[in-house]
């Protein structure tokens, strides 16, 4: 039977805030536009910390966005003639980004999904395990623990103002920190293990 050959596939790059997601993003989709390839890069509308139309990695390497309000949004901005699509954040988007990542993939494309694979609770966040599921290649990055300098796969929220079930609450270092497993206090908000009251504030403030 013959097959037409297309070449599109699904990457995902995902692991704890500050492990240098949207920095190998933007990496990749750079290096295919030195390779004379059309790149489009994708971000939820919410995301908006260090620009409204880039997408910036917390070391302030960046590349040119667009802006979404949802996934559906995209399949209607993707020109015919693009080779690479980048979505960073992609655990803020809606389920049917499954279904966008599928369809550019099936059209030819090579889609490279960034973001969370845990929210701060250190539950699935999102469509991102079906992300994973669906895609031909994933690489999961880590960051340091700052607590104990081990490889942290976590994400620990530092701020204990907000609602308890808000999964989604745009931030940096102001808001969130690295953590491993075992120093990782989803219900703490902050509180590094073992330090209480204005030790736990000052180490907080030490560590961001």
């Amino acid at each position: 039977m013959f097959h037409r050959a297309l070449h599109g596939f699904i990457e995902v790059v995902c692991g704890s805030m500050f492990s240098g997601k949207t920095e190998e993003l933007v990496r990749r989709c750079k290096r295919a536009q030195i390779g004379r390839q059309k790149v489009q890069v994708f971000k939820p509308r919410i995301d908006d910390r260090y620009s409204k139309d880039h997408v910036q990695s917390h070391d302030a390497n960046r590349i040119a966005s667009i802006p979404v309000d949802h996934s559906r949004q995209i399949l209607e901005l993707v020109d015919d003639n693009t080779r690479v699509v980048g979505i960073d954040e992609a655990q803020f988007f809606d389920e049917g980004i499954i279904e966008v990542a599928n369809k550019l993939a099936y059209r030819g494309m090579r889609v490279i999904c960034a973001g969370l694979d845990m929210d701060f609770r250190g539950k699935p966040f999102g469509p991102m395990p079906q992300l994973l599921a669906i895609a031909e290649s994933v690489t999961k990055l880590s960051a340091i623990c700052v607590v104990c300098g081990a490889q942290a796969s976590r994400t620990q929220r530092t701020v204990g103002n907000l609602e308890p079930n808000a999964t989604v609450a745009v931030g940096a270092k102001e808001m969130y920190e690295a953590r491993c497993r075992f120093c990782h206090e989803p219900e703490s908000h902050g509180q590094h293990p073992g330090l209480k009251g204005q030790d736990s504030e000052e180490l907080n403030r030490v560590s961001s």
